[in-house]
């Protein structure tokens, strides 16, 4: 016999409380995946950008959480919100795989229905560069036509990154004055930033929060880079070295992007030891 599971107490009428599917805005979320073409795989397409999207405002959410309690030195919730923040990024490669399925012949078919919109323009994957430290503001002009996505990133822009407020913690912890760099421009590898690190990691029991939060903070760009890497691999697999269809070079400009270190200094110093 066909289990109820009203017998074990499970409610069955949603007509005056809130169901699942209230809580969750389903219908506004599920409703807002609508392919352009007739071709199979643009739900496939529009799906894995939607639900990355998805994570990565959940990413935003606990970078935003795990600066603030920097700043203010609370260490334990850092290191549970950094980690955390990596293996949202493992959930955003894991989703790579899935696109990946998608062949050549198979994205020809809708590609000309997205006109110029581009991956590089989603203003969350922006929001996380700045709340990271890559500041490149040649990037804010995508968001120009957007008063309030544009507000938003010159906001960010006004506050010190993670790693600025990590390298504050450090210094302090240390006793050393460490250089900061400006609020607006992408963070270079400082030589005293470098020397502070090293300290802790020569002597980890001495100094176990920082090295904690260093290896957090590695592990989270490790994740990081390897989105970025699966990200070249998956658009030369389906597109090649063609352009993208935002107007950058494709392949090429995502390739440059792996060269860009978040926190240059926590892999610098590993030269040191």
């Amino acid at each position: 016999m066909a289990e109820n599971p009203e017998d074990d107490g499970a409610r069955m009428s949603f007509k005056d409380a809130m169901s699942y599917g209230d809580y969750l805005s389903l219908d506004p979320i599920l409703g807002a995946s609508k392919p352009l073409s007739t071709a199979h795989d643009e739900m496939l397409f529009i799906i894995q950008h939607q639900t990355s999207e998805l994570w990565m405002r959940l990413a935003l959410h606990e970078l935003d959480a795990a600066r603030t309690a920097l700043t203010r030195g609370d260490f334990p919730p850092v290191f549970k919100m950094l980690t955390r923040v990596a293996r949202i990024f493992e959930q955003l490669n894991n989703a790579w795989d899935v696109l990946r399925t998608m062949t050549p012949s198979d994205y020809t078919e809708f590609r000309e229905d997205l006109g110029q919109s581009s991956g590089f323009q989603s203003h969350q994957y922006r929001l996380i560069e700045y709340i990271l430290g890559n500041r490149n503001t040649a990037m804010m002009r995508v968001h120009e036509h957007r008063v309030d996505l544009h507000r938003m990133l010159t906001q960010e822009l006004t506050q010190p990154s993670l790693y600025d407020v990590a390298v504050a913690r450090l210094g302090e912890a240390l006793g050393r004055d460490l250089p900061s760099g400006a609020l607006d421009t992408p963070h270079v590898a400082q030589p005293a930033i470098e020397d502070a690190w090293a300290q802790v990691y020569r002597d980890p029991e001495a100094q176990w929060t920082l090295y904690e939060l260093a290896e957090k903070l590695v592990d989270l760009e490790d994740y990081f880079r390897r989105w970025r890497f699966n990200h070249v691999t998956t658009v030369e697999r389906v597109i090649g070295f063609k352009r993208g269809t935002g107007g950058t070079s494709g392949v090429a400009y995502l390739r440059r992007m792996l060269e860009v270190e978040l926190f240059p200094e926590l892999w610098n110093v590993r030269g040191q030891l």
